[in-house]
């Protein structure tokens, strides 16, 4: 089977090998809290910072999943209001989310097209700015957030980069939490979350002082400079990052090779009319890297759709008001470029 589903998705060819490994090696039977697991917890946050170009005093948690993270930002980080701008569903569902546990939720949506503006006078009043950089729902992405850092100085922005981490360069301090899960562009198995922070988000956390829960900043904070963790953690998964971190090259390379496959495709669609297919984002400026979202009538996608699983081959899903009218191709590393000739030649 091919998968170009944009989550969970194709992992790695070389974690079968890496899983045989960990049992072999007793990986899965390790205490974590033991010297073993610490090991293999701070080897995969050391490759972190080495081949994502995290700066070395951001501090790098594991976390359950990237929905997790979401919760923590709302506890640890917030203590009256949150402001959240966002042009899709997942922006919106982090906005609910926070709802039921901040005060304040402040929303600004955007539309699709639209490249988001900065509302200057908000400078003074957002504690916290939540933004989703790629927008799995329909194929867009904010590509410089620079004008927000400048813009919200003061504030603690997050950004949730779930369809982005590990597949093209991020510009870290733009943002003071970063998160996202392991099951899209890093190339694993779903069941671990990654979270990201700069010292001003510690220090916030400080402030706050948050210590009610079991993930609580603070206190996870106090695991991790032991190499441990807040909770048992999935221990095959940090094996598993540790295992493919040292495989994979740096982001540079990665981030150039995904942003040539994603001009690729998008020339594929443009330029070839006769499928009676489109771009569902035509604003090239917000098309995603990551996630190609394609639009067409209910009856040509589900064509489509039932052409390629005819040759094994799965394509994402349209998502919520696009549901039948869009699929979406995930543009992760992992994917193969013989994997993408086939789905070209099925299309064409």
């Amino acid at each position: 089977m091919i998968t170009f589903y944009p989550g969970p998705s194709k992992v790695y060819p070389q974690v079968a090998r890496y899983m045989q490994e960990a049992f072999e090696e007793g990986v899965l039977s390790i205490n974590h809290r033991s010297a073993e697991c610490m090991a293999i917890t701070k080897s995969a946050i050391q490759l972190l910072h080495e081949k994502l170009n995290i700066p070395p005093d951001y501090s790098i948690y594991f976390v359950s999943s990237a929905t997790e993270a979401w919760e923590i930002i709302a506890q640890s980080l917030t203590s009256k209001s949150s402001t959240h701008f966002y042009n899709g569903a997942f922006g919106e569902k982090w906005a609910d989310y926070s709802s039921k546990i901040v005060k304040n939720v402040d929303r600004i949506s955007f539309a699709v097209e639209e490249i988001p503006s900065v509302n200057l006078s908000l400078n003074a009043a957002v504690e916290v700015l939540c933004l989703t950089q790629n927008e799995t729902s329909n194929g867009t992405q904010i590509r410089d957030l620079s004008t927000f850092r400048k813009t919200f100085s003061e504030s603690i922005i997050a950004v949730d980069v779930t369809s982005s981490l590990g597949g093209i360069e991020l510009d870290w301090h733009n943002g003071d939490v970063w998160f996202a899960s392991v099951q899209k562009c890093l190339g694993l198995p779903a069941g671990m979350g990654i979270m990201i922070c700069s010292p001003k988000a510690l220090q916030k956390a400080e402030q706050i002082n948050d210590r009610k829960y079991y993930n609580s900043l603070l206190f996870m904070q106090e695991n991790f400079a032991k190499n441990q963790t807040h909770y048992t953690p999935n221990v095959l998964s940090i094996y598993l990052l540790n295992k493919v971190l040292s495989d994979i090259s740096n982001i540079s390379e990665i981030s150039r090779k995904i942003k040539k496959q994603a001009k690729d495709w998008y020339n594929f669609f443009n330029d070839n009319d006769k499928f009676g297919l489109n771009c569902l984002v035509q604003n090239i400026d917000i098309q995603s890297d990551t996630v190609i979202a394609i639009q067409g009538t209910t009856e040509q996608i589900k064509a489509i759709k039932e052409r390629t699983k005819i040759a094994g081959i799965t394509l994402g899903n349209g998502y919520g008001t696009w549901k039948n009218t869009t699929f979406r191709i995930a543009n992760f590393p992992a994917i193969e470029a013989f994997e993408i000739s086939k789905l070209k030649e099925i299309l064409y």
